[in-house]
């Protein structure tokens, strides 16, 4: 199963890391979004990313506009009709994912692998919006996409082990890490990680240190490279909030309740970095 041009939905910070590391990798890439703005954001982001290489002297001026020629870029979902891999970087969100999933599709060429980077939802679910469920499954790549190694590469009930394995090498080609896990909401890194957040939450919220006592404690005594409420903000609040509610909902245990404080901060509309505050404020 040869892959040549990937298609990646979504624009944002996710989509446009995702883009970046497939152009770096060789890969013809069309990057698509639903406006115009989105994509030029999209774009500038991969620009600087890029323009960073060449500080560090890992690229040259000529390496980076190959990279850029690479990209080509999309409003029309029609265009997926040239592609061999998706790979979904939408809103995380079900109704979402699934109306992306039954649209694509009916627009990709029957061999196309559909791919989505969700951080939490199953992929049994969304493979069941298609008529294609053995050529779905997960690649969720960490944030930020060029600077991360790991994948989670997820497989729904049907993914054919074609369909895996073709993942799994391209994964490699990206310079990335994959490992494999079963479909259980969060997978492994998010089932382990928004749990610490949320408690870290809590413990806010109980009153038990202030934010910066709670983060300086799991940086300096857990050796983490920052705390979990900059973390938190790092991520955006209602992204934790949301894969907290999928964990509750989809493992129906109350130590995956969401702490009030959240849903607070997110009603707020203090999300963190990308509104600029969430736990702390950003200038």
């Amino acid at each position: 199963m040869e892959v040549q041009t990937i298609m990646v939905v979504g624009a944002g910070q996710m989509g446009s890391g995702i883009a970046q590391v497939c152009a770096m990798a060789g890969y013809d890439v069309i990057l698509h979004d639903l406006k115009e703005e989105f994509i030029d954001r999209g774009m500038n982001i991969i620009r600087k990313n890029l323009q960073r290489q060449i500080q560090k002297g890992v690229l040259t001026e000529e390496s980076i506009q190959q990279i850029l020629n690479r990209i080509a870029t999309s409003t029309d979902l029609q265009n997926a009709q040239k592609v061999d891999l998706v790979i979904e970087a939408a809103m995380e969100n079900m109704d979402v994912k699934t109306t992306l999933f039954s649209q694509l599709d009916k627009i990709a060429p029957d061999h196309t692998i559909l791919a989505t980077n969700t951080s939490s939802l199953p992929i049994t679910e969304i493979a069941a919006a298609t008529n294609r469920p053995e050529k779905i499954i997960g690649m969720h790549f960490m944030n930020p996409v060029p600077v991360m190694k790991l994948v989670e590469i997820i497989r729904g009930l049907a993914t054919g082990d074609e369909v895996y394995a073709a993942i799994h090498t391209i994964t490699e080609k990206l310079n990335k890490i994959p490992v494999e896990v079963n479909d259980f909401p969060g997978f492994v890194s998010n089932r382990i990680l928004m749990p610490m957040i949320n408690e870290a939450v809590f413990t806010l919220y109980e009153g038990v240190a202030t934010k910066e006592a709670i983060d300086e404690v799991m940086k300096l005594g857990m050796n983490h490279p920052m705390g979990p409420l900059t973390l938190a903000d790092f991520i955006g609040l209602d992204t934790c909030l949301y894969i907290m509610e999928t964990l509750h909902e989809g493992l129906g245990e109350d130590k995956y309740r969401p702490c009030p404080l959240l849903r607070k901060y997110v009603k707020a509309g203090w999300l963190g970095r990308k509104t600029g505050r969430g736990f702390y404020e950003y200038k």
